[in-house]
């Protein structure tokens, strides 16, 4: 159904001002453009709204019951178009997200808290996702924007580089490792270890990265935060990110750089390409861009 907006407001301006070129004037208008505007609303409803003579024009019966619904439309619409202005100025809304999880435990919980002072009444959706699933939110529009993994380049994203994460084990403070600083990679072998799963950004990334070093993990997870409760009960030594460990979070475990090699994974900020953010989702954007510890 289309609603003719400018026919509704011809009509109230002509019951409101009492005739057609008052009408007109008050919207700026030729009275031939509000006589047009009117007869098509009538033609439209199929009905008559005013009686007109060559002195008068008064609403009929069926105006005079349509002129509070309409004024109501009207006012309704300016009040609708007007918060849709405010919001836009003053990046109201709210705004979904993509990110792996690892990216909510360090990196974006004070951005967020910065963001929610600035913009108090805005409601932010963390959809946390492997970093496939997050650059599939993102091109299906399930969220405005993510943060993934650095990793084959999509034709249809833009990305920022906003932070590095080293990868470094962590352990129980009870592990023979535990009071290193360092410890290169094939010093692991001996022990036990959890790794992230096959289908994991992570996994292929060190895999690639390891080469020729042979490590056999004991255990593999999804989700790098399964890997930190198990290192706290001292299943075994984990390989994480190292933002997946909540600083002061876990005072038993211990991290160990990991070295020869130093292996390290980029985060990236990524939208559609030509994609244009709400108000409120490009405050967010800008407010992490800022954070941005990397290069573009």
């Amino acid at each position: 159904m289309k609603i003719d907006i400018l026919g509704v407001q011809a009509f109230v301006a002509i019951a409101d001002r009492g005739g057609f070129q008052s009408a007109a004037d008050a919207l700026c208008v030729t009275q031939t453009a509000i006589t047009q505007r009117l007869r098509k609303l009538e033609d439209y409803l199929g009905v008559t709204l005013f009686e007109r003579t060559t002195r008068s024009v008064s609403l009929t019966q069926i105006g005079r019951d349509f002129l509070p619904q309409a004024r109501r439309l009207l006012d309704e619409l300016s009040d609708a178009l007007t918060e849709i202005r405010e919001s836009g100025q003053a990046a109201r809304g709210d705004v979904s997200i993509a990110c792996v999880p690892t990216a909510g435990v360090q990196f974006l919980p004070n951005i967020l808290q910065t963001y929610a002072q600035q913009f108090p009444h805005n409601r932010v959706r963390v959809l946390d996702h492997s970093s496939s699933a997050v650059t599939d939110a993102v091109l299906r529009r399930e969220a405005e924007f993510g943060i993934h993994i650095a990793g084959s380049r999509h034709a249809d994203l833009v990305g920022l580089p906003v932070a590095q994460d080293q990868f470094v084990l962590i352990c129980h403070a009870s592990h023979p490792l535990a009071r290193r600083r360092r410890v290169p990679w094939r010093s692991l072998s001996p022990y036990p270890l959890i790794f992230a799963g096959q289908v994991s950004a992570n996994r292929a990334l060190l895999d690639g990265a390891l080469g020729d070093v042979d490590l056999q993990p004991h255990f593999e997870v999804q989700r790098s935060s399964t890997a930190v409760g198990m290192v706290a009960q001292g299943v075994a030594a984990a390989v994480v990110p190292r933002l997946a460990l909540q600083k002061g979070a876990y005072p038993d475990i211990r991290v160990v750089n990991l070295v020869e090699p130093v292996i390290a994974r980029t985060l990236v900020l990524v939208t559609r390409r030509g994609a244009r953010l709400s108000p409120a989702a490009q405050a967010l954007y800008d407010l992490i861009a800022s954070r941005a510890t990397l290069d573009g």
